[in-house]
């Protein structure tokens, strides 16, 4: 099945239990879920490798028998136009000084991530949950302006970790194009406890405080 375009992606922190951090004060976003959207310009990509684990074969007779594979070990480079300053200080766990300066004391933040695409005929979603993480910022290559703008995007590294909610697994895909799907049930799993707000009665069903419809 192909997908298109990158719909979306949200954000939570979560504790040491995969617990949804939701405050106001150590949380991010509303309800504690982060959605990057028009306020930062977007997402450009959410490059996911690592799905399937390394393959090794097993040799008997001169020939290929069989194969084992290793544990999957996802990783997500996520390259955002213009994420809100003080939430990727938080998603990458650097400590506020609270006069404006923010440091890598290696204390790092467990994040949830969820990325949402599209089928290629834009009437189904297609989700991939990742419930706890370390989120990292390996590099910022400035650049003077010239003829014109040198912009530099936010460019992350997430790197998933197993997730109790996954049976110990480090992902999980999810889409409404399975009849069984229950949105409640992977935002629940995924952002370690969330509940999903119920749309008013006779609304578009619209996600509130999600940012995510379908």
């Amino acid at each position: 099945m192909a997908t298109v375009g990158l719909y979306q992606i949200q954000l939570a922190l979560v504790d040491q239990y995969q617990k949804l951090i939701s405050d106001t004060t150590t949380g991010i976003g509303t309800g504690g879920i982060y959605t990057v959207d028009h306020k930062d310009l977007g997402t450009k990509t959410a490059n996911i490798t690592g799905l399937s684990g390394t393959i090794a074969k097993i040799y008997g007779n001169n020939n290929v028998q069989d194969v084992t594979v290793g544990t999957s070990e996802p990783s997500v480079a996520l390259d955002i136009n213009n994420l809100d300053f003080s939430i990727k200080q938080q998603i990458k766990g650097f400590v506020d000084d609270s006069k404006g300066g923010y440091t890598d004391e290696n204390l790092k933040a467990h994040v949830a991530l969820l990325i949402t695409t599209q089928t290629i005929d834009r009437l189904h979603y297609v989700y991939y949950g990742f419930g706890d993480g370390i989120m990292t910022e390996t590099a910022a290559n400035i650049q003077t302006d010239q003829a014109s703008e040198e912009r530099v995007d936010d460019q992350l590294t997430y790197t998933a970790l197993s997730t109790t909610a996954f049976d110990g697994q480090p992902y999980k895909i999810y889409s409404d194009l399975d009849s069984k799907f229950d949105k409640a049930n992977m935002y629940s799993e995924v952002f370690g406890g969330y509940v999903l707000p119920t749309p008013p009665a006779g609304g578009s069903g619209s996600t509130t405080g999600s940012g995510t419809q379908g």
